[in-house]
């Protein structure tokens, strides 16, 4: 049964050694973990640091190269992010490069039905050949592109530049809409601007700490270490349905009723109001529309907060006086608000709070979306899908105008529209409107909310094409055309972190046979296309990223002062804005200090909507309410990468499993190690159960990492970021056998 226990009920010595400081043994060790005598083949000779290619912590790593190749790794002890430390998934991020099922070189779906070999010239040629000719017939809205978090600034900038201005690909968004679509709604519409306001360093400054769906014991470890630094003695606080890593580690766990959430901020909000906790200078002078959410949350009293969140009335007051009793109060929230079909407001709420607490724009405090993806900043800025390049607005025409003169083309190859969101992609496949599509270094067939939908919906294209670094992802093996990419560690280019860190990742390691960097099949696919020349100074990546220093010009993530990858280096990364070297002096920077926000008059918004009811509540055929989320630190995403290590696969449950609190299996008969059958109006599933009073009675908990848990979860979108809600649905359990 060991297979099925999580992570958190094992003891984590490993995870300790691989998150603290590093020694002269664990540097060596090729491994990058425990001692022993390292082979003289292995032992490197130089070093270069390259950020982490996984989440969106941005840890620096520090690459032991042996002749120019990179043989093992240890976290970079002076840079500003991780300070010495890496997670597990760091560690082994040079191991799943020499998987045995790498795409070593293009494939092609003959007549027979099977993928066989192909040149580069054939793959490129039939591209060109098939996607024009279903442009030709049915339009620019019959072709779209899904992207990634996991490509580098400039990848995202080519892929957008090249499908919208070159091709003329109307349709184009990433899985980025998958996870933090939510937080850029909430930060535009409340700030103007799509602006995570906080840098690392207010882990360690807050008195106060709410984590809110969050839990980054697990999914970022390196954040929850900066947390344990703090000095101040902090208050912990964890609004979660489930006593997760992180809850247990608090000083508080709210364990409220799922999606309770929005009630429980509205009535907090409302207490600290008629409490007289409010910063009425700041409220006046850096706000609009306080008096109408003050009017809007007075019923929102204890008695029906507590009704609707399970919570008693007592800890609800604890939670307010908390938050008035702090002196730096910051919220942090991850997939738990996002996923959600109403995480627009829940995020707004938060943002709400810290508006008129005035915990916003100092040390410790504000309203702080942690970021999943190593690049999702990134894909923000630069991928040209929900916004122009550079954090520019399709719709604005002087906007249009300036992309046009920097990158030299006419204006009128840049849509004066935005183009369709992943989910509208889907359905626009469904439909049959769409019939050529182009997936970049994403699992859609694994990851993408009520899976089978989504399986149905691809076997209509006329032609899908999937680049990927591995040829056996779900979703290659539905492809016409797999197109194989190098991988982090095997091309040059920028990420940004969740705290608006630029940092630059390196090439460390050849890519397996074939294989080009995304970068170059862009370059190879616009020729072949037909629109190189407009390409013509794209030619590497550190030229193209400062033709994207250029056009951040005179925008809030204005890095116009950078000149290149060198200055990167130099002052270990750097949050944007950075328009000149009078920003230098600082390795954190925080946003709104001086209470100017991006919109008209400068001033934030309150925004608020009442709670809409559960799209799928429980019943007597669903009893049970499904929450997804991560497994273990040593998972990512689809477990694309993460299952081609040894030592990852041994820290988590090979099978899937279903957490189920010990009250339901006693009534229903099961211990761990039972087979169940979990199923949803869109799907059965069989897992294995994991015993447990983490979870709540009636709910049940399977990690987003194992194929069979999106074959569950249904397609309801927040209407203002249109991100599916993942966290909730209702399913039923029967036992197997």
């Amino acid at each position: 049964m060991n297979e099925l226990i999580p992570e958190r009920t094992k003891k984590n010595t490993l995870l300790r050694e691989w998150s603290g400081p590093l020694t002269k043994d664990l540097v060596l060790n090729p491994g990058g973990f425990g001692l022993g005598k390292v082979p003289e083949r292995l032992k490197p000779t130089s070093t270069v640091d390259s950020v982490c290619g996984f989440c969106a912590t941005g840890c620096s790593l520090k690459v032991h190269l042996r002749d120019g190749e990179g043989v093992n790794l240890s976290a970079s002890p002076a840079y500003p992010v991780n300070l010495g430390m890496a997670c597990p998934k760091g560690w082994e991020a040079l191991r799943v490069l020499d998987a045995p099922d790498r795409a070593t070189e293009p494939l092609l779906r003959g007549e027979d039905g099977e993928l066989h070999p192909v040149s580069w010239e054939k793959a490129a040629s039939t591209f060109a050949k098939k996607f024009k000719a279903i442009k030709e017939r049915h339009g620019p809205d019959s072709l779209a592109w899904l992207g990634t978090g996991q490509i580098t600034c400039e990848d995202f900038a080519f892929l957008g530049a090249l499908g919208k201005f070159g091709m003329g690909i109307r349709h184009g968004d990433g899985n980025t809409r998958q996870c933090m679509a939510t937080a850029v709604a909430a930060y535009k519409q409340s700030f103007g601007f799509d602006a995570p306001p906080y840098s690392y360093q207010d882990y360690e400054d807050s008195d106060v700490l709410v984590f809110v769906g969050a839990n980054p014991c697990i999914a970022h470890p390196i954040m929850w270490q900066r947390v344990m630094r703090n000095k101040n003695k902090p208050e912990i606080i964890v609004v979660d349905p489930r006593s997760t890593e992180t809850a247990n580690a608090a000083t508080t766990h709210l364990a409220i009723a799922p999606k309770s959430d929005l009630s429980l901020f509205y009535g907090v909000a409302r207490e600290l109001i008629a409490q007289g906790h409010i910063k009425r200078d700041y409220v006046d002078r850096y706000t609009e529309g306080f008096e109408g959410f003050e009017d809007f949350v007075q019923e929102y009293t204890l008695e029906k907060v507590s009704s609707d969140s399970g919570l008693p009335v007592s800890a609800i007051e604890a939670f307010v006086a908390s938050i008035a009793g702090g002196k730096r109060v910051s919220f942090w929230w991850t997939m738990g608000v996002n996923q959600s079909y109403e995480g627009v407001r829940l995020a707004q709420s938060m943002i709400n709070i810290c508006l008129m607490t005035g915990n916003i724009g100092r040390p410790g405090t504000g309203p702080n979306s942690i970021t999943g993806q190593c690049n999702a900043m990134g894909s923000r800025l630069f991928s040209n899908t929900t916004s122009l390049l550079g954090g520019h607005d399709f719709l604005n025409e002087g906007h249009r105008n300036k992309v046009s003169e920097i990158l030299k083309i006419d204006v009128s190859n840049i849509p004066d529209e935005n183009c369709w969101a992943y989910d509208q992609i889907v359905n626009g496949v469904e439909s049959g409107k769409i019939k050529g599509l182009w997936i970049i270094a994403t699992n859609s067939a694994h990851s993408w909310v009520g899976q089978g939908r989504f399986r149905d919906a691809v076997k209509k294209l006329e032609f899908l094409v999937v680049q990927d670094m591995y040829h056996s992802t779900e979703t290659a093996q539905l492809a016409d055309l797999v197109l194989p990419a190098a991988s982090w560690g095997e091309k040059e280019g920028t990420f940004i972190n969740s705290e608006r860190r630029i940092g630059v990742t390196r090439k460390v390691h050849k890519a397996p046979g074939k294989a080009l960097s995304d970068f170059n099949i862009f370059r190879l696919l616009a020729a072949y296309w037909g629109c190189g020349a407009m390409f013509k100074e794209w030619d590497t990546p550190e030229n193209v990223f400062k033709i994207l220093c250029r056009l951040t010009k005179d925008r809030p993530c204005d890095i116009s002062g950078l000149s290149g990858y060198g200055d990167l280096s130099a002052k270990g990364g750097v949050q944007w804005p950075y328009r000149s070297e009078d920003q230098d002096g600082e390795t954190h920077r925080s946003l709104f200090s001086d209470g100017k926000f991006y919109r008209p008059g400068c001033k934030a918004i309150f925004l608020y909507d009442h709670p809409k009811p559960l799209p799928e509540p429980t019943c007597s055929n669903y009893p049970f309410v499904l929450l997804t989320g991560r497994g273990t630190s040593a998972q990512w995403h689809t477990q694309t990468r993460t299952a081609k290590s040894d030592v990852l696969r041994k820290l988590y449950p090979k099978n899937v499993y279903v957490e189920v609190n010990p009250t339901d299996a006693e009534r229903m008969g099961l211990a761990s190690g039972s087979l169940v059958s979990v199923s949803s109006r869109r799907g059965v599933v069989k897992a294995g159960v994991f015993v447990t009073p983490t979870v709540q009675p009636g709910q049940v908990f399977m990690p987003m990492h194992y194929p069979e848990t999106n074959w569950l979860t249904k397609p309801d979108f927040d209407p203002h970021s249109r991100q599916p809600s993942y966290k909730h649905c209702a399913v039923q359990l029967q036992p197997v056998g």
